[in-house]
Parts: C-alpha cells; structure tokens; sequence
C-alpha cells in the first residue's frame, strides 16, 4: 500500500535527487583528469612531479571497481606517452581503452582470471626500469580482483577464507590484514616488484579513513600489519576450524618469524613510490549535503566513520534524526557491516534499510536512503534501498514477512516484495556508503 501523504512521494523522489547526484560527483573521470596532469613536459600527480624527458615509458596498471575507468581517463591525459598497460576490474565495469588493455575477475570471491591478472601485473612491474613511470590506478575491489596465493595456499583455499570472513562480519580493514599474509601481491609487494621505477598510484578510497595501506589491500603501500595480527584476526573471528589447514600453518609459521613479513614504513622499495587519494567518502556526503540542502532540507552529516552492525547503526541514525526540526536530512558515510546468520540474501545498506523500514513502519515523515556507490550491494544487483512508512505493509502485500527476513538478512527478498530496492547498475566507481534519512 502506498502512503497517501503526498510528503512522501515528493521526499523519495528528492532522496533518488540527492542519490543522482552523488553519482555524478563520484564519477572517477574527472577526479582523475584533476588529479593527473601534464605541464610543461612534467608529470603532476597531487604533490608529485617528474620531468619526463629522461622517462623511457609510461606504463598504466591497476586493478579495481573503477580502474577501468581511471585507465580511459589517464589516457586522455597521457594519451601517447603511454606505451602500455592493464587493468583488472569486477564482471561489468569495463570502460573502452586505446592503450590500456582491460580484463574482467571475481568479486568479492576470488577467481582463476583474478590469479591470471594479478601474475600479469606483477610480470609487468618486474619489467619496468629505473627509466620507467608505473602510474597505479587502485580502486574499492581490487584486493578480491588480484588473488596471488603464497605456495602451498591454493585459490579454492582462499576462497574459502574469503566467505567465512565476510559471514564472520569481519571489516574490510581484518579482511585484507589476512589477504596481505597470504599474498605475493598485496601488502606493499607490487612497489616491492616495480623497484626501482617509479611508482604514482591514484586511489579512490573505498575505506574510511583513506589508509593507503587498507584501500585493496595496498599494493604499493607500506604494510603496518604483521602475520601475527593476522592470526588475531582469524582468532578473534572464531575461524580456525572454519578455514584451510594450510593458511593456518602459513600465519602461525609467519608470527613465528619463520617466513618474511610484507614490506613495511621505511623500506627502500618505496623511495620512488608516491600515492595520491583522488576520490573518498568526504566527496560523497558533501554532494549529499549540499544537495539535499538545495532541495530545502536542513541539513546534517551526522559522520563519514559510520561501521558497525547494519542493523543496529539504522537504529542509531534514527534516533538522531528523530530529534531534528523537519524539513531536515541526516546524512552518514562509511561502510557498516553484516554478521550473517541467516540464509537469505542481501548487503549492509539493504540489511541497514530493512531494519529502518521496520522501525518506521507505519510513519507518514520518514524516508530512509541506503546505498553503495559502487552499485552492488552485496552479491545482489541492487545498490541498496529507498524506504519509507509503507515499505513493511509493501512487502507483506508482496508475500513477506519482513521480520522473519531481516532475521534471516534476507532483505533482498523483502524490499524487493516491497518495491523499494535502488538498481543503478555497475556505477564504475567506488567511494564507500550514502546513508541520508529525510524527515518532512
């Protein structure tokens, strides 16, 4: 049944306004094109410059969600200087390239084309010479597209450390901690490849916080994790029955100091190594901000550290825009978190969403945006959901017992019943979560 206020049809469609506009804001093209630059024979790159008239080639490589894209838009910069590349992206984002050849692998569990790409990659970095630019194009996915399992640790392994991981709840920041210890990619170890050429990597942040060392696991970053934080993680997840033999045996013998740790501050390898953040989460609620201010809303960004419990953290943000005078809008980033019990399907923002939607079922002053700038939330085709006082007597109509759903974070199901999922299809960018609830 849809709500017979009339606020709430004009406020869902400011909501998808403010959505709309994030998206262009957070387009990698022009972040790249403003962030990259030639003057004067000189490569610019944030505060980095080289002159280029002792560079022998510029080589373009990098993986991610919106690496793709990064890499068409590099070459309208470079256009001819560069002599070659590749790029990994997830199933979908491929952009059309001169130069730059693009493959596609899995995400978020690795595969086969993935372990393919990232041994291209490291091939191509060992080739370069002092004489050589590395220009590093890095986005949200490219941990998961570059799997490059340490001997013995096979990839149907890693895999299978991938899912217990994600269905523990385990942080992006604990995931690639563990993906770096089993890694002859991540971690700092393309630098440590690439050495001594010179590195400029441009990174869109899909962490918050921007650690160079947590966006993809940080491929030419120095690694402040060790094997032993690692086999912490693993503990405090409760995992070691849940995981391969064999990647236990690898973190237990690297905390014994038994095998070499990942390249860590100060090593050599990254004296030539320069890492420029060109896109983040403060990017995405600014745009929100600004926009849903535009529209007439009052207007707060509550935080862009938002983590925790999708479930809980939708509680919490209701709570605070409850107590804001109306036209207003609470606008959160970051990155919030599912621990999966349940045998449903869905992501954090549906999750986040179904939770709101429950919580505000039956209010005609609410609605509630959740959604993934990279267009997939979770391993579903839904970026997230719009909801609103309706969304539960919606799904009901539709079949669902959206308590029963949100217990089995199976809240694909339920707003999909409802008719209140949000499809933008593979966005080509990645810059975390929008989270914005509107009350009128």
């Amino acid at each position: 049944m849809a709500s017979t206020d009339p606020r709430v049809p004009s406020t869902r469609a400011a909501a998808l306004d403010v959505w709309r506009r994030v998206l262009e804001a957070a387009d990698p093209a022009p972040l790249v094109r403003r962030a990259l630059r030639l003057e004067a024979g000189r490569l610019v790159a944030g505060r980095f410059t080289l002159d280029l008239s002792d560079v022998a080639s510029v080589i373009v490589l990098g993986c991610g969600k919106a690496s793709a894209a990064m890499a068409a838009a590099a070459e309208d910069v470079l256009g001819d200087r560069i002599a070659g590349g590749f790029v990994v992206v997830k199933d979908g984002c491929v952009e059309p390239t001169r130069r730059v050849r693009i493959v596609e692998a899995g995400h978020p569990v690795p595969d086969a084309r993935g372990v393919e790409a990232a041994s291209t990659l490291l091939e191509l970095a060992l080739r370069a010479t002092e004489r050589d630019v590395v220009v590093f194009l890095v986005s949200g996915g490219g941990s998961a597209l570059t799997p490059a399992p340490a001997a013995p640790i096979s990839l149907a392994e890693k895999q299978q450390m991938t899912r217990a991981l994600l269905r523990a709840g385990a942080t992006i920041q604990e995931l690639n901690a563990v993906r770096k210890h089993l890694s002859l990619f991540k971690g700092g170890q393309l630098a440590r490849a690439a050495w001594p050429a010179t590195v400029v990597t441009l990174a869109l942040s899909d962490v918050i916080g921007d650690p160079l060392d947590v966006i993809a696991s940080g491929p030419t970053a120095p690694d402040p994790t060790t094997f032993a934080d690692a086999l912490a993680i693993i503990d405090r997840r409760g995992l070691r029955a849940d995981i391969p033999g064999s990647i236990v045996e690898r973190v237990s013998a690297g905390a014994r100091g038994e095998i070499p740790e990942t390249p860590k501050p100060g090593d050599p390898v990254f004296e030539r190594v320069s890492n420029v953040i060109v896109g983040n989460n403060a990017l995405v609620t600014d745009t929100a901000v600004a926009r849903a201010t535009r529209l007439g809303f009052r207007t707060e960004c509550a935080t862009r550290e938002i983590s925790g419990e999708a479930r809980d953290v939708a509680g919490d943000l209701l709570k605070r825009a409850r107590a804001l005078t109306p036209p207003a809008c609470l606008v959160a980033g970051g990155e919030t978190t599912v621990t999966v019990r349940g045998r449903g399907q869905g992501g954090r923002c549906q999750e986040f969403a179904l939770a709101a939607a429950l919580a505000i079922d039956g209010a005609t002053d609410v609605v509630v945006l959740a959604a993934g700038t990279d267009g997939t939330d979770g391993p579903t085709d839904a970026a997230g959901a719009l909801v609103d006082g309706a969304t539960i007597s919606r799904a009901t109509a539709g079949g669902v017992d959206a308590v029963a759903a949100l217990r089995e974070n199976d809240s694909y199901r339920a707003l999909a019943a409802s008719g209140d999922l949000v499809r933008s299809g593979p966005t080509r960018t990645n810059l975390l979560d929008l989270y914005a609830i509107f009350r009128v």
